[in-house]
Order: structure tokens, then C-alpha cells, then sequence
């Protein structure tokens, strides 16, 4: 069995931490969006189509979720009013997953709400400090990804 090295800890560590606090996001999230009908997955999908139609599947690679998973969510948001589905002229069965009115003002309401609680929260920081952390989170997450590739060309 191999022994993790200072380095593979602090890996470890650092994707421990992540799980935790996706868990915590996620939850601040659905608090965030539940007044205006929505919730973190929902957030998620409207804030990606807020800038153009884009089909399923763009929006599950963007984000690094499921496309079934993203499906299911658009699937809800269509049945209550926030997005719709239009003819792609590029796929025929990939339809395009568009806002509507409703979906807008709710994702504008959302935004409103996270701009209060992330102002509150991040102010409690160092702004560098939060920018390093980020920095270390994208290379962490482009080494998974760079992981992610090297496992489906075996």
C-alpha cells in the first residue's frame, strides 16, 4: 500500500476541504434562491443561459455536472414557468434552453439577494488572501481535469 507523501496531504486535504464546502455552498445557495421558487441546481442552469440559449449539454460541461442531472433541472424549470425549450438550428434533438420573463426576474431577485450575503461574508476576508485561494482552487481544478482526460484515453 502505498503512503501519501507532504504533498498528496495536503491534496487530500485541500479536496476534503472542497466536499465541505461545496455541501455549505450549496446549502447558503438553496437558502438564497427559495424565496423566488429556485435552488442552487436551478441557479446554476439559469445563470448559464442567462447570456444566451444553450443546449443541455453545453450547460452540464460548463458547469462539470451531469447532463442527465442538468436535464432533470431544466425539466423542472420549464414545468414552473423559468425556462423554454426552442429548435436548435445547429442539432435537431438537442433543443436550446432559453429564460423567460419569470426566469429573469427571478434569477435578477437571486442575484440582488447573493450580492448582500457575499458582500456581508466576503468582507470578513482578506481580499488577496481570497484571490490566492482561487487561484490555487482553478490549478487544482485543471490538474482534475488534466487527470479526468489522461483516464479516458486509456
Amino acid at each position: 500500500m502505498s503512503e501519501l507523501t507532504e504533498e498528496g496531504e495536503a491534496f487530500t486535504e485541500l479536496v476534503l476541504e472542497v466536499f465541505r464546502l461545496n455541501g455549505l455552498a450549496l446549502a447558503a445557495g438553496d437558502r438564497l434562491t427559495e424565496p423566488m421558487g429556485l435552488s442552487s441546481a436551478r441557479w446554476q442552469v439559469l445563470g448559464v443561459v442567462e447570456h444566451a440559449p444553450a443546449p443541455v449539454a453545453n450547460v452540464a460541461r460548463l458547469m462539470g455536472l451531469s447532463r442527465q442531472g442538468v436535464q432533470q433541472t431544466a425539466d423542472a424549470l420549464e414545468r414552473d414557468g423559468f425556462i423554454e425549450y426552442l429548435e436548435n438550428p445547429h442539432h435537431r434533438r438537442a433543443k436550446l434552453i432559453s429564460m423567460t420573463a419569470k426566469g429573469r426576474e427571478a434569477l435578477r431577485r437571486v442575484e440582488g439577494r447573493h450580492a448582500l450575503w457575499a458582500n456581508q461574508l466576503g468582507a470578513e476576508m482578506n481580499p488577496r488572501q481570497l484571490r490566492a485561494v482561487v487561484n490555487g482552487l482553478k490549478q487544482a481544478r485543471q490538474l482534475l481535469e488534466k487527470d479526468a482526460s489522461a483516464s479516458d484515453e486509456e
